[in-house]
């Protein structure tokens, strides 16, 4: 018997696809009205003040988008842990990427978090102007990006990072890059790591955009080990992957069953 012949299947599949429509469409309207503003404040302002409000405006722009999806698509959030970083200075905090939403569930708790993006997404048109404005750092050009991290920290900004490098495709890991190690290297930063878990894989790799999300939907963020800066950049990445997978191997979902859609298993 398939979801739409279940009692209720048609009520909730309308539910489903009404709340998929209204949490895209909504992050798409917060985009599209910070852009003009994001746009001349670039230019306009020195980094010194742009960056902050940059920033500012991306934490709490994103804390209203989960909070209305908490009230209007039935989700739930577990950021709490996030909030006891807020003030311990510079940190480097990588996270497992299960999902697209995974960088603004980190950036909604800490206001002076700065993300690792892919170049393609500096460009975007709903996203470019605001990670510009609060000077996100491209991962196109290896040694600017680790010398551009180093920086940040310095200032005692929080620097974001998914060491697998994009979203997990076969869970519950695929295999790090060295980009989070090297950093810590150069920086002499701790690394905290930050374990991402969701109910269904919603927005992950394999589900389409358009795909209704199976509701309810939760997603946590629970506080993992911290490393300290590493010497040895290749056995801390070894050890950083088997700690992830330790801690995430006997929690993620391995299949998705919304759609019938197949599961195998920076941010993009």
């Amino acid at each position: 018997m398939t979801d739409l012949q279940r009692p209720g299947g048609v009520l909730r599949a309308a539910y489903e696809t009404f709340a998929m429509v209204f949490g895209l469409g909504l992050l798409a309207l917060i985009c599209l009205l910070w852009l003009p503003f994001a746009l001349v404040f670039y230019p306009l302002l020195p980094r010194r003040w742009g960056q902050p409000v940059g920033r500012y405006f991306i934490a709490y722009g994103f804390r209203f988008y989960l909070r209305c999806l908490e009230i209007f698509c039935a989700c739930k959030f577990d950021l709490k842990a996030l909030d006891q970083l807020r003030n311990q200075g510079p940190l480097i905090l990588a996270a497992n990427h299960p999902s697209l939403l995974d960088a603004g569930l980190i950036t909604s708790r800490l206001p002076n978090a700065v993300c690792v993006m892919k170049a393609t997404l500096m460009d975007n048109l709903l996203f470019g102007a605001a990670a510009r404005l609060a000077r996100y750092i491209r991962n196109n050009a290896p040694l600017e990006a680790i010398l551009g991290a180093r920086e940040e920290l310095r200032s005692g900004a929080h620097l974001v990072i998914f060491p697998e490098g994009t979203r997990t495709d076969q869970f519950p890991l695929i295999a790090l890059q060295k980009s989070t190690a090297l950093i810590a290297n150069r920086s002499g930063v701790a690394v905290q790591t930050l374990l991402i878990e969701f109910s269904t894989p919603y927005l992950g790799k394999h589900w389409p955009l358009f795909q209704r999300p199976s509701l309810p939907l939760q997603f946590s963020i629970r506080l993992g080990r911290r490393f300290e800066a590493p010497k040895d950049v290749s056995a801390f990445t070894e050890e950083l992957e088997a700690y992830f997978r330790e801690q995430l191997g006997a929690k993620m979902p391995l299949t998705v069953t919304s759609g019938d859609i197949p599961l195998a298993g920076s941010v993009r």
